[in-house]
């Protein structure tokens, strides 16, 4: 058969590359960013009764509303913002498929998306199947600081969307307040839609808050908040998150829902919505993260890497410059063929595979593991 590829450039994912060489090498996998412990049995048995009360048939497709009105709840609780459960809340299966449906639901051929690099390599694929036109912006690295007037000059009548990503995926920056800030009023009196990325919103550090996408009320108008349960309940492979949006963008985020997956497993729904009664369960999330980042940065503080220490997310970055001047990607290849562990390069995601030197480690892990993975780092 001759056809043409719609997306001629896209590989195999750098995470399955990774992963896949670290169960061939049977290497510690610091690559994918899953935790290597359980989720909490109270949530397992939670969705296990659910499943035992018959709740196993299609959900609605927004979602059960008991589920989406502890979400509400929770962001009441967290950022006095509301979003009404029953039209600006959706379930949906996993965080990449409510952003593959956002992109879907608003841009056109030869719209633009500009996207924030190092970016989560799912972004720019999506606009692309879509006929939209990423436009890449490099945050600055050691920090990844925004050049917000770099953005403004990227703006004119073909820009449909700006996503970005805070806690920052895969750097462990945050954005701070000015950054929202700036994002506002560079978007004020558009119709430009953001999707603000924030799977990561419960894991931050040092007393920092975080600055979601719907504490600032023109911003929230014209956003899209997706979130994750995976990443906050350790449970990464149950695939369910969720996305808040106003009730005009939502209506047409639900027209490409619907016909994507149209709903998500009705027994996790049925649990996490009991779970979330609780709030202690994501609000004690910073300390129990904070303390195995300290932990890992702890461990290899007489090594020779260089660091910053990641301000959220489950993910530190480290500089290998003072041991070798290989390219990332070979260093990474090599740590995990050799050394027994493995991490991923940064360049992937960056501009034109800008390559300055440093690799992704996920703490996400028992402290076990981080022990031993420091112990070989600590030989580098």
């Amino acid at each position: 058969m001759q056809y043409q590829s719609k997306l001629p450039h896209v590989g195999t994912t750098i995470f399955t590359v990774m992963s896949a060489l670290a169960s061939k090498h049977q290497a510690i996998n610091l690559s994918q960013g899953f935790p290597d412990f359980e989720s909490d049995p109270k949530l397992i048995d939670l969705v296990y009764k659910a499943m035992q009360n018959g709740y196993n048939q299609y959900a609605p497709m927004a979602g059960i509303l008991e589920l989406r009105e502890q979400i509400a709840e929770k962001y009441n609780l967290l950022y006095q913002s509301s979003y009404h459960p029953e039209s600006e809340i959706t379930i949906t299966a996993g965080a990449t498929q409510a952003i593959s449906c956002i992109i879907s639901a608003f841009v056109n051929k030869e719209d633009e998306v500009i996207i924030l690099k190092p970016a989560y390599d799912s972004y720019e694929p999506i606009v692309e199947l879509n006929g939209g036109k990423t436009i890449s912006i490099q945050l600055q690295h050691p920090q990844y600081n925004v050049d917000w007037e770099q953005v403004k000059e990227q703006i004119n009548n073909r820009t449909k969307m700006i996503i970005i990503n805070t806690p920052h995926n895969p750097s462990g920056s945050i954005f701070s307040k000015e950054d929202m800030l700036q994002l506002e009023a560079i978007t004020e009196g558009t119709d430009i839609v953001v999707l603000s990325d924030e799977v990561y919103e419960h894991i931050i550090f040092d007393s920092e808050k975080h600055q979601s996408a719907c504490l600032f009320p023109d911003l929230k108008s014209r956003s899209f908040v997706v979130a994750s349960f995976g990443k906050t309940f350790h449970n990464t492979g149950w695939k369910v998150g969720y996305c808040c949006a106003p009730k005009e963008l939502m209506s047409e985020f639900r027209k490409v829902h619907q016909f994507n997956v149209f709903c998500v497993n009705h027994p996790l729904q049925k649990g996490l919505a009991e779970y979330l009664k609780e709030p202690s369960y994501y609000l004690d999330l910073p300390q129990f993260y904070q303390e195995k980042r300290d932990l890992f940065l702890g461990l290899i503080e007489s090594s020779r890497f260089k660091f910053l220490p990641s301000k959220g997310t489950y993910f530190q970055v480290l500089d290998y410059s003072d041991i070798t001047t290989e390219n990332d990607v070979e260093f990474a290849k090599r740590l995990t063929a050799e050394s027994g562990i493995a991490s991923i390069p940064l360049s992937v995601f960056n501009t034109n595979n800008l390559n300055n030197n440093v690799l992704r480690f996920c703490f996400a892990k028992s402290n076990d593991t981080l022990k031993k993975a420091a112990d070989i780092l600590n030989t580098l």
